[in-house]
């Protein structure tokens, strides 16, 4: 599987800053969790700041509030269509039970 290289804009001190900032103002809860009634916090899971205008298509957003906005690790990867590895199957499911 090929890995995309990471963006060093996201090692900049201005990026540290901003994700920050963003993660403060949506009170360290996932933006997408929220709208269906769960709330989901860095407690429950790791929260990343996504850029709603992709970077590599929208630079000049890339530090707008406006463009960005926290989400968990399973939302973001959802809406990036990154998926995981599947669960294993259960190889005992059909086997007889006694």
């Amino acid at each position: 599987m090929y890995k995309k290289k990471a963006n060093p804009f996201y090692l900049s001190k201005a990026w540290k800053v901003k994700r920050q900032e963003i993660l403060e103002r949506d009170h360290y809860e996932c933006q997408w969790c929220a709208k269906e009634g769960r709330v989901t916090t860095d407690k429950e899971a790791i929260l990343e700041v996504d850029h709603i205008k992709e970077l590599d298509d929208y630079p000049e957003l890339a530090l707008e509030d406006d463009n960005l906005r926290t989400l968990c690790k399973d939302c973001h990867n959802k809406r990036h269509n990154r998926f995981g590895f599947k669960k294993k199957a259960n190889k005992w499911a059909y086997d007889e039970r006694w």
